[in-house]
């Protein structure tokens, strides 16, 4: 099989160059728009490609794993046309469900590195590998030296990995989650030997010796020296061991902002899908707020920051599954602004009664650019005009976007 010339014309949402040819797209891993290259072509992809004319975008990878990690995929991409495409992932999958609406300039919101990385440990050999799963393979990667982390996390490294060693099953991998927090790293260790009490002494000695605030192994805090605090706005919440939080604090602060200003004036808030509360106790600064959740560990959360009096408005909570129970019309009557934040899934369920509802402001926020136009779709059938879509950039190097979409009701 002989190699053939192929130019690339785009980027697909996963990263890859886009080479249109005469027997249809050829997707070319590493490549660029503009960037002729040489390869030989199996399935529609690209094997082994040989960059013969670079584009000028391309720059020097800025970590040692660039090569080999399958996290980081974009760092050969200068910045502003690397936060362009995030623009036009956003724009394409709004153009797929029939949407025209304007979408801003990409916020970089990557400062500080990443608070939150869930690792994997495993063996290679005799050695304790703490890092991540290489490209399209389950060879492990080592951490040290990843420019995506924050660098609290990154020192850590080391440490991390001895403690993950005492608790290693002889086989397969177990998920190490940490977090970075306002008394330290919170460390949360999933799929550990089921034997792993008999290690506890020593991993206490570990956990103090890192200096960490709080250690918990599949499920159970085994220790806490601090309470592993993050700050809402003035507000304390300690999240459940390995719970979810914004991957950075800018993010955190970017995605907030956007969903205050899109609120208004609203004097009676829902935040669905509200997680620990990182939207609800930013807007009960100025408006009532009902959350909604339905992990148990986050609303638990939720509930102990609320005990501490906190110069809020009225906040309520629920816990309810809203993809099999979502709010129906008679209860979003009281709001006039609801936020709803999904997982990837977004929230078909839930729009659906949202657009044949009275609400007079939406604010949606989302992971995934499809499910979100998806989900925006339906709510423009039912009458809403898209305001604002802004995409939002907290997983540098990564085909990954946050959007956060504004409606209104007429």
């Amino acid at each position: 099989m002989s190699e053939q010339e192929l130019i690339i014309s785009e980027l697909g949402h996963r990263g890859d160059g886009i080479a249109d040819t005469d027997t249809g797209p050829v997707y070319v891993a590493g490549a660029l728009p503009g960037e002729t290259v040489m390869a030989k072509v199996v399935n529609g992809r690209a094997l082994n490609p040989r960059i013969v004319t670079p584009s000028p975008d391309r720059v020097a990878p800025v970590c040692k794993h660039s090569e080999t990690s399958g996290s980081c995929s974009m760092q050969h991409y200068a910045e502003e046309p690397y936060l362009k495409w995030k623009q036009q992932l956003v724009d394409r999958a709004l153009k797929g469900s029939g949407i025209e609406a304007a979408v801003s300039e990409t916020i970089a919101a990557t400062a500080g590195g990443r608070r939150r990385a869930v690792l994997t440990a495993g063996r290679a050999g005799r050695k304790v590998i703490l890092g991540y799963h290489g490209k399209a393979s389950h060879q492990l990667v080592d951490a040290s030296g990843c420019a995506a982390l924050s660098p609290a996390i990154e020192k850590a490294l080391p440490g991390l990995t001895e403690l993950a060693t005492e608790i290693l099953p002889k086989k397969g991998e177990m998920r190490v989650t940490v977090l970075v927090t306002t008394a330290g790293l919170d460390v949360a260790i999933d799929k550990a030997d089921r034997n792993y009490d008999r290690k506890i002494p020593a991993l206490s000695q570990k956990t103090v010796k890192l200096d960490l605030a709080r250690l918990s192994v599949n499920g159970e805090v085994l220790l806490e020296v601090r309470p592993p605090v993050l700050d809402m706005d003035g507000i304390g919440v300690v999240p459940a061991a390995g719970g979810f939080a914004q991957a950075t604090l800018a993010g955190e602060e970017v995605l907030s902002k956007l969903v205050l200003d899109g609120v208004g004036k609203a004097k009676n808030v829902a935040d669905l899908f509200s997680g620990i509360g990182t939207f609800a106790f930013r807007l009960a600064r100025f408006a009532n707020v009902h959350a909604v959740e339905g992990d148990a560990a986050a609303v638990a959360a939720f509930d102990k920051a609320l005990r501490k009096p906190q110069g809020l408005k009225k906040v309520t909570f629920e816990r309810r599954d809203l993809f099999r129970r979502p709010l129906v019309r008679e209860e979003l009557e009281p709001f006039n602004a609801v936020v709803f934040d999904p997982p990837r899934a977004g929230a078909q369920a839930q729009a659906d009664l949202l657009a044949n509802s009275k609400v007079n402001t939406i604010v949606a926020v989302s992971c995934n650019p499809a499910t979100l136009a998806r989900d925006l779709r339906t709510l423009i059938d039912g009458g809403y005009t898209l305001q604002t879509v802004t995409p939002v950039d907290q997983f540098q190097y990564s085909p990954h976007i946050e959007v956060v979409a504004v409606l209104n009701r007429e």
